[in-house]
């Protein structure tokens, strides 16, 4: 999966590593329905971080249709907000 970070790039990501970032995701999403603020920052530096980690980044010059799009780790609680589907950042 094709997977791009706002303001970064994109990274190729294998699909078994969705497991660990719905985790994230569900954490993310638990902190944003609470307004906690830190929790937020905390967990989507956390989520971005596994994702470059566990990713391949792809050459600055692909355009690869991005099959899932996270905010970057300057987003707002609130620009984050809106991004978000039923099932959080991540489906499933």
């Amino acid at each position: 999966m094709i997977v791009r970070i706002m303001g970064e790039g994109q990274v190729k990501l294998d699909d078994a590593h969705f497991i660990e970032l719905n985790k994230l995701d569900d954490e993310l999403l638990a902190e944003m329905e609470s307004g906690d603020e830190a929790g937020f920052r905390r967990t989507l530096g956390a989520l971005l971080d596994s994702v470059r980690r566990l990713g391949t980044p792809l050459p600055d010059d692909a355009l690869e249709p991005s099959e899932l799009i996270l905010p970057g780790p300057d987003a707002s609680l609130a620009e984050v907000r809106e991004m978000l589907s039923d099932d959080g950042l991540i489906p499933g």
